[in-house]
């Protein structure tokens, strides 16, 4: 690599916190999300280090990325969390890949593809109003799939959107659900396995772990919430790295980079650094933001720009070549995705999906 920048990825870390949650959701399963490319981990090795911590199987948002782990040589269950289009009914049976239902015309055209007896996940919507079948559509459903010899109804789940934030919301749609298992159970359908927890329902409320919970943002080791949702002993997985390319002493009142947004108070030393905007750093990070050099926090001296930053190094004696820590730790300093989450104000899901592919993924 010519550009000294990169995303360092911990898979010790991955399984550290499988393990974790595992210990902590116990006996219910551990499925490992890795959409959205690992939420910007690399899915591949993610989903490799999460099987063998233990993980019972995956989960992916599209067709194309259950296919991307199939072709690596993934042999484990592999959930797909909404429907795809129904002309992709034939490629979800072809790769082995585990479909969640909520529309009778999907699932009908699955049965259509099927070649054997496929396991389907029937999504209800309890509350979040994005995608599923109404508990009355999903006993309707339910009805129909067993049925079906062509297919086996394995799970019907749900998902929270605010296990983070609202307990009496979160609560009545675990109310929701059990009572739609119950009169699932009462009409002698049997569903082998529940799930309605992500990261912060699993860790929140024991109740809502079921059979399985669904686990994103803690297998990357972050906190969806804290001081909401409790601390386990999560490891962050991404570092992001770079190095000074070119370093410049100047007057006060100097405004570096695009826009001119900020003089220097006193004269001082400003360090140029090669990664930017199109790697996914975000321009509302010059506002607040800081990066670790020598152990040390600093802020931006200007605009973050395409490819570079321009960063406020004061009178600490630096030189091109000294790494440049933007999110992680060096020495007893860390910046994490949540303060650029912040920052940005936004969440630390986005903030780690952005990082974007130009940016090589290191693994360690």
């Amino acid at each position: 690599m010519v550009r000294p920048s990169w995303a360092e990825i911990d898979l010790d870390a991955v399984c550290d916190n499988v393990q974790v949650i595992s210990e902590t959701v116990a006996p219910a399963a551990v499925c490992a999300v890795v959409k959205a490319d690992a939420y910007g981990h690399g899915d591949v090795p993610v989903a490799e280090a999460a099987l063998e911590a233990g993980a019972d199987l995956l989960a992916v948002a599209l067709v194309e990325e259950g296919i991307r782990l199939r072709e690596a040589g993934i042999e484990a269950k592999v959930l797909l969390l909404s429907e795809p289009p129904i002309a992709d009914a034939a490629e979800i049976v072809r790769w082995g890949l585990t479909p969640t239902v909520y529309r009778r015309e999907f699932t009908e055209a699955l049965a259509e593809a099927a070649s054997r007896p496929i396991s389907v996940h029937v999504k209800v919507d309890t509350g979040m109003h994005r995608v599923g079948a109404t508990p009355e559509d999903a006993v309707d459903l339910a009805q129909r799939i067993t049925k079906d010899s062509r297919l086996s109804l394995e799970s019907v789940w749900t998902h929270f959107p605010v296990a983070d934030e609202d307990d009496p919301f979160t609560r009545i749609q675990i109310d929701r659900y059990t009572a739609l298992i119950s009169e699932l159970s009462d009409l002698g359908i049997d569903v082998p396995i529940r799930h309605a927890a992500n990261t912060a329902g699993a860790i929140r409320f024991p109740e809502a772990r079921f059979d399985m919970v669904r686990i994103g943002l803690g297998i990357y080791g972050i906190n969806p919430a804290p001081g909401v949702v409790p601390d386990i002993g999560l490891r962050a997985v991404m570092r992001i790295v770079s190095a000074v390319s070119m370093v410049r002493r100047y007057p006060p009142g100097t405004r570096p980079s695009y826009g001119r947004r900020r003089a220097l108070d006193r004269e001082a030393t400003v360090a140029t650094v090669p990664i930017g905007y199109a790697d996914g750093l975000p321009r509302s990070l010059f506002e607040a933001g800081e990066v670790l050099i020598g152990g040390y926090r600093h802020r931006f001296a200007g605009n973050v720009t395409m490819d570079q930053i321009l960063v406020d190094i004061g009178d600490t004696p630096v030189t091109a070549g000294d790494e440049v820590v933007l999110i992680g730790r060096q020495g007893s300093e860390e910046i994490t995705a949540t303060d650029w989450a912040i920052h940005m104000g936004t969440i630390p899901y986005e903030v780690v999906c952005q990082i974007g592919p130009r940016l090589p993924r290191r693994y360690v």
